[in-house]
């Protein structure tokens, strides 16, 4: 099957720290507690989400007065859902490729191969000097990354793995029981500069990239599968959204104007500082937010670029557009995450299913 045969999948941020998924003061029915997100994972899988990414914050910032560990809380979603699969975000520097190897095999065989793991390089220095990490320059934050995915592949698919990295040494090791997913667990990363395409090409099984326009997306999917293709590798690609469906197109943009209207002003501009100085140190002299606006960086990973804000039908549209352009996953965020993930499987899942429907019977017929 090819990629355009396969339908798109859908991923949701899973808001296991305060404050929602925008820097804004609107009223949001977003909770960040365990019961809550309970309920949430129960009504993304009944609704077609088939993946949760949960974020990994170490300190308070930007809105985020507290935060549930990642890989823990994960588990804990796992322990109460029957299909969904997790993905567990987390840092090299805080943790070490031997730990979390051996973390997320174990919590593979307990919910029955469910658990991803999202590789974050990092962009946040206040927060690694908080907690007394090293904080190597930008690409040598990619190089650290790198290693660490390489020692999950080996650790989790090979005996007597050995690696004499930079950064990570093993030596004749051997883990079991080993995960039951194969050939490894789904590793994730994301990042939009020049060394985070150049690592996903080489060895992530997922690609996050920052919301934006198809054809800016375009732009990084053809340079990552080039490279990838060099490297006798794949990888398939997410795009953040921040999701505003409303039945008409008028409520959903006034429902995107008052969450910029009600932005924590000082919140977002302190984001936008950290996110540039973080960018600064590239090789390319910008990162995942160098073309971000105020509005843009309301919502952290620019998910307002992708526009998935309007109708059932108009968000179903650019959902499948985003698709022909070699989008393989949306990830998502929204304002009230439990009301609004059912809508979302309620209202526009079908008519993305339907729109795929009618793409393929269209390419059928030119190959016929």
């Amino acid at each position: 099957m090819s990629e355009q045969e396969k339908n798109i999948t859908f991923a949701y941020w899973v808001p296991n720290v305060s404050g929602g998924l925008v820097v804004s003061n609107i009223e949001q029915r977003t909770d960040w507690s365990y019961e809550y997100n309970v309920r949430l994972a129960q009504t993304a899988e009944k609704n077609g989400f088939d993946y949760a990414l949960t974020q990994i914050r170490f300190t308070a910032g930007y809105g985020a007065d507290n935060q549930h560990e990642s890989v823990s809380f994960s588990h804990g979603l796992l322990a109460k859902t029957e299909r969904l699969k997790v993905i567990a975000a987390i840092l090299p520097g805080p943790w070490k490729p031997a730990l979390a190897a051996k973390q997320l095999a174990t919590i593979d065989h307990l919910s029955g191969g469910r658990i991803a793991v999202n590789v974050v390089s990092g962009w946040f220095r206040g927060e690694f000097y908080a907690i007394g990490e090293e904080w190597p320059e930008h690409d040598q934050r990619y190089v650290r990354s790198e290693e660490f995915i390489r020692a999950l592949k080996g650790v989790w698919t090979q005996d007597q793995f050995s690696l004499d990295g930079k950064y990570y040494q093993f030596k004749d090791y051997t883990l079991k029981p080993k995960p039951l997913q194969k050939p490894h667990i789904e590793i994730f990363q994301g990042g939009s500069s020049r060394a985070a395409r150049d690592m996903a090409s080489r060895v992530s099984d997922w690609y996050f990239t920052n919301g934006n326009t198809p054809e800016e997306i375009k732009k990084q999917i053809d340079d990552i599968r080039e490279k990838a293709k060099a490297n006798n590798h794949s990888v398939k690609i997410g795009v953040n959204a921040f999701i505003i469906a409303r039945d008409t197109e008028q409520e959903a943009q006034a429902v995107l104007q008052e969450i910029i209207d009600k932005a924590n002003i000082q919140a977002v501009h302190a984001f936008g500082d950290a996110t540039r100085e973080a960018g600064a140190s590239s090789i390319e002299g910008e990162g995942n937010w160098a073309k971000s606006t105020f509005e843009d960086l309301v919502q952290y990973n620019d998910g307002f670029k992708t526009n998935l804000i309007g109708t059932p039908q108009q968000i179903a549209e650019r959902i499948v557009e985003l698709k022909s352009v070699g989008v393989d996953l949306i990830l998502s965020g929204f304002l009230h995450f439990i009301e609004e993930v059912e809508y979302f499987g309620q209202k526009i899942l079908p008519l993305v299913r339907q729109l795929e429907a009618q793409q393929q019977v269209v390419i059928a017929a030119k190959s016929a």
